[in-house]
């Protein structure tokens, strides 16, 4: 039997090629960088199927698979990587990975925000340095428990957040389009509006997809409206906050401080902000325990092979591509 051609963008765990190659051939970018748009054509010719990691998939790349292709499977939840809509006018399904991320995504998070509260980067270059000036009024952060945390974006990975908040009993507020009654249950968090959560909150926390409407959903206005002493943490998309603003306002003592984990031009950083010790970085590695990697690959296998057998995929984004075939 003649296998399906299934081609991976980027390098991944082995765990995950196993089970691809049980039924595909599967040949994989072994380097650890983005492939450019010239090199994914060449590279998508004639597949089946492709894993999508970081690649993007623009209308070129739609139209050039198009007739052979029958699904790009996303390696994550966001997927403002792909042209869902050229996928779809061209008849090629696109699937991401929501669920099997949630959790390692909320405990990054909750990671950011005590680091940035406690200052733990700082303490632990402060020892690791051999400095001697240890006492009571050293190195004082910002209490968590008790605090009021504004989630932005109840959705999954919002929700797992607040209810680790709930352990660290605080006072939960949330923001969205519309309350979610599957919130307040999980959470007993407050539905507020985005004015609101800023004014009151000690940690804003975001949990939001790339959209149009969500580019720089946190700007100057909005940091000049949270308290001086606030900690803003973001692990969702990096477009979502304007970075220059952010740089700003942790510089001029606008905002206490900032956990970070996505960036506006990722890997590229705005000027400026890797020289602040008010704000912990890390790139992009909120999902990254193996656990969470296999359980991604695992769900972008089973998308690939629902379909090319014709069927739909668990967890397709365009249904409606089926039609356009």
């Amino acid at each position: 039997m003649v296998k399906s051609k299934v081609y991976v963008t980027y390098p991944l765990a082995e765990e995950v090629l196993a089970l691809l190659k049980e039924r595909c051939e599967v040949e994989m970018n072994p380097e650890n960088r983005v492939l450019s748009t010239k090199e994914l054509l060449e590279k998508i010719e004639g597949r089946d199927a492709v894993l999508v990691v970081s690649a993007s998939i623009t209308e070129e790349i739609c139209q050039a698979a198009k007739g052979k292709c029958k699904i790009f499977a996303n390696y994550g939840v966001g997927y403002n990587n792909i042209d869902v809509d050229a996928a779809t006018k061209h008849g090629i399904f696109v699937s991401n990975t929501p669920d099997v991320l949630t959790d390692a995504a909320a405990d990054h998070t909750f990671a950011l925000l005590i680091s940035t509260a406690r200052r733990i980067v700082e303490c632990d270059k402060f020892v690791r340095s051999g400095q001697k000036g240890w006492g009571p009024m050293n190195m004082i952060g910002a209490q968590v428990s008790g605090k009021t945390i504004g989630i932005i974006g109840g959705g999954r990975i919002g929700k797992a957040t607040a209810q680790r908040a709930k352990g660290f009993n605080m006072n939960i507020i949330y923001t969205d389009i519309q309350a979610s009654r599957e919130f307040e249950i999980a959470t007993g968090g407050k539905f507020v509006d985005k004015d609101t959560l800023l004014s009151q909150s000690d940690f804003v926390s975001i949990h939001l997809p790339f959209l149009p409407s969500t580019k720089h959903f946190i700007s100057t206005d909005e940091l000049k409206l949270m308290k001086k002493t606030a900690i803003l943490i973001n692990g969702s998309r990096g477009p979502v906050v304007d970075e220059k603003a952010l740089v700003e306002a942790l510089r001029d003592g606008i905002i206490g401080g900032a956990g970070l984990d996505v960036f506006e031009w990722e890997p590229e950083l705005a000027p400026g902000l890797t020289e602040l010790s008010n704000v912990v970085l890390t790139p992009h590695v909120a999902t990254s325990t193996m656990d969470t990697r296999i359980a991604m690959g695992e769900l972008c296998t089973q998308n690939i092979f629902a379909a090319i057998d014709g069927k739909m995929p668990p967890t397709c984004l365009n249904p409606e591509a089926k039609d356009k075939r």
